[in-house]
């Protein structure tokens, strides 16, 4: 399956952590990231990353095109709702997007952890039907 992962800047130690822990089951799936949050990734856990642009030069737009293609299949985005943040527009295009084509989208850690072990129980199969 197709795993996208976004995380803005104040949530890029979450994102590290959560992909430390679950990177045997991360690396079964093709991994997608915007470019730092990709990078990130690949540095902390080995894993392969296919890097979109960072998110402020068009990675968002080229998340949600991959989204619309129905190219993704699950997307876990760690963004800091409490704080007013300038993309808010990319965040909620994101989130509509996945709304509109039903893909499981994580925008926190605890759903982020009940997606990933459902993955690895086979719940999101069905994903692989569409």
């Amino acid at each position: 399956m197709n795993i996208g992962v976004i995380a803005h800047n104040s949530k890029k130690s979450l994102m590290e952590n959560f992909c430390l822990a679950y990177k045997r089951i991360l690396s079964k799936h093709e991994l997608y990231a915007t470019g730092i949050t990709g990078r990130r990734m690949e540095e902390v856990t080995n894993l392969k990353v296919h890097k979109f642009l960072p998110g402020s030069l068009g990675g968002d737009r080229q998340f949600t095109e991959m989204i619309e293609r129905n190219d993704m299949d699950m997307v876990i985005f760690f963004y800091n709702p409490v704080v007013s943040d300038p993309r808010q527009a990319d965040i909620e295009r994101i989130t509509r997007c996945c709304d509109k084509y039903n893909i499981p989208i994580a925008t926190n850690i605890a759903t982020a952890e009940s997606l990933i072990l459902g993955l690895a129980r086979g719940d999101l199969d069905w994903r692989n039907i569409v």
